[in-house]
């Protein structure tokens, strides 16, 4: 069983920064694709970014030159560093991992922006 451990989430005003990390137990790591999802209230949880083991990076079209997906398998540690952040992007953040069957998530990192 995967454990993580999320941190970095806070109170920002509109147009700050926030870097948020995720750290990951277990040995698959490295070969697993990690992910960052966000949930607003009242919406549906949807996909931030993700990095594969390839380091290919994916990203959601609204976060597209905010945000950056990062990760440090010598840490088994998952970074989100977003930028210019703006009241849309207040919502819990979940950090993810994928490989094969196993899907597991972390407990959550609130994030709220104010205007």
């Amino acid at each position: 069983q995967v454990q993580f451990v999320e941190s970095g989430g806070g109170l920002v005003q509109s147009g700050g920064s926030l870097r948020l990390s995720c750290a990951a137990s277990g040995i698959i790591f490295h070969i697993a694709t990690m992910g960052w999802y966000r949930q607003a209230p009242g919406k549906q949880r949807e996909l931030v970014a993700d990095i594969n083991i390839g380091r290919t990076t994916n990203y959601a079209d609204s976060v597209k030159g905010r945000f950056t997906i990062s990760r440090d398998n010598d840490k088994n540690t998952v970074y989100l560093q977003m930028n210019n952040l703006q009241p849309e992007d207040t919502a819990v953040y979940y950090c993810n991992l994928r490989r094969a069957l196993m899907n597991s998530w972390g407990q959550g990192t609130q994030v709220t922006v104010s205007s």
